[in-house]
């Protein structure tokens, strides 16, 4: 088992930054696809970002140069900074870990709100 803990979300401005974090404690290991993935009401969970390593991600076509997805083996960690926030990026935001070997497992989400 794989337990993710999110943090990092809240209100912000239009133009504003925020960073979430997620970290991962149980049976974890440095071979896995780090991802984050948003859902806003209404409409269906998608893939924000994924990092396999640090030379190999992955971003929707929304929030290419505006997001940065990275991770931290030592931590066990990955983090979303996420620049030039817009209303559209406001969602619950999930981080999910996966390998081939132990499966995927999903955090309990984080609201990012973006409004004047």
């Amino acid at each position: 088992q794989v337990q993710l803990v999110e943090s990092g979300g809240g209100l912000v401005q239009p133009g504003g930054s925020l960073r979430l974090s997620c970290a991962a404690s149980g049976r974890t290991f440095s071979f896995n696809t780090w991802g984050w993935y948003r859902q806003a009401p209404g409409k269906q969970r998608e893939l924000v970002a994924a990092i396999i390593s640090p030379g190999i991600t992955n971003y929707a076509d929304s929030v290419k140069g505006r997001f940065t997805i990275s991770r931290d083996n030592a931590k066990n960690t990955v983090y979303l900074q996420m620049n030039s926030l817009k209303p559209e990026d406001t969602a619950v935001y999930y981080c999910n870990w996966s390998s081939g070997l132990y499966g995927s497992y999903w955090g309990q989400g984080t609201q990012v709100t973006v409004s004047s």
